[in-house]
């Protein structure tokens, strides 16, 4: 009975909050505090039509990164009564079919990464044609405009990188190995290329299969042991960093080990040492303003960004910072 009362009670605070709004100061707040009773029972916070946004990603099997980035988009779908569904495939070819797929299925708005963005083209030009708006996220900010995306929402890979490049100069740090887990990702080589073009010393690009992690282990120690002079490895993906680590402990290295991106384990590692620093893009975010996007423009045509990507990143993330951010990333968000 109590069960009930509750959401009688939310029930009648929207509808009273909207009959009040036109003669009452208080309206508005009791339309809001409808809205996030109902967001807090995981229903929906708005009345727009019940649309369907397919995410489509580069992601591979198992990539914990791509978890939090569908948490934040659910999150958004949530709030703004969207139908969301997601796939992915870190084939190229696949990632496009899935993009065609979604074309032929009708949805309302299509979220997708431009990891490899001359085999994502086509697909991208089939669903504007289609009416369908296409929001790019994560990786592609060079391509998203000229694509035709009505935004893009993500790092600016390069930025990122150069960011990477001035934190190993305060460091005083001098040989770099940059860990390219992805090959043909025009993202990852853009970060390796921003921490070169940015740091006083010398980096060398170590290419990885990113499926073995066992062999990247093996890779990354193999070369540690072949040269003393390397005291920096930068890998381009949090759940890469504590391979990393790994293969530092295996070589008998005294390298500092620093990553892109962010989730709990790497936080605590940051917060006891273990690592120097990470790159937090904030995928959580990327994810939840993508839906929102695509929400905003099916309800009132609005576009974020003035044609320019919306930047969620880079932000250099410390052992300072780390304790801050821990309690976030073990609930999923960071």
């Amino acid at each position: 009975m109590a069960r009930i009362r509750i959401w009688v009670t939310i029930a009648l605070a929207g509808v009273l909050g909207v009959s009040l709004a036109g003669c009452s100061s208080h309206g508005g707040k009791r339309a809001e505090d409808a809205r996030k009773a109902a967001a807090a029972q995981g229903r929906a916070a708005v009345d727009t039509p019940r649309w369907t946004v397919a995410m489509i990603t580069h992601s591979g099997d198992g990539d914990t990164f791509w978890d939090i980035v569908q948490s934040g988009a659910k999150q958004a779908a949530v709030k703004d009564n969207i139908n969301f569904l997601y796939s992915h495939s870190a084939e190229a070819q696949q990632q496009a079919q899935l993009v065609d797929a979604a074309v032929d299925q009708k949805v309302d708005g299509i979220i997708v990464t431009l990891a490899k963005p001359d085999a994502m083209k086509a697909a991208i030009a089939r669903a504007e044609k289609a009416g369908i708006p296409v929001v790019t996220v994560n990786s592609g900010s060079a391509e998203s405009k000229a694509f035709g995306a009505l935004t893009h929402i993500g790092q600016d890979e390069t930025i990122a990188g150069e960011a990477v490049g001035d934190e190993l100069n305060k460091r005083g740090r001098k040989k770099a190995l940059c860990v390219l887990h992805e090959q043909g990702n025009v993202g990852h080589e853009q970060r390796c290329a921003g921490v070169k073009k940015a740091f006083h010393g010398s980096v060398q690009n170590l290419y990885v299969n990113g499926t073995n992690m066992p062999d990247v282990q093996s890779s990354i120690g193999a070369k540690l042991q072949s040269d003393k002079s390397i005291d920096t490895v930068v890998t381009l993906g949090a759940p890469f960093a504590d391979t990393a680590v790994k293969a530092r402990s295996d070589a008998g290295s005294k390298a500092e080990i620093d990553t892109f991106d962010l989730n709990a384990k790497v936080a605590g590692k940051l917060k006891d040492g273990t690592l120097g620093f990470a790159v937090d893009q904030q995928p959580w975010l990327q994810g939840y303003e993508a839906v929102d996007q695509i929400w905003l423009y099916k309800y009132n045509a609005n576009t974020i960004g003035g044609g320019k990507p919306v930047l969620t990143g880079p932000q250099i993330v410390t052992k300072d910072q780390a304790a801050t951010l821990e309690k976030y990333a073990n609930r999923g968000t960071r």
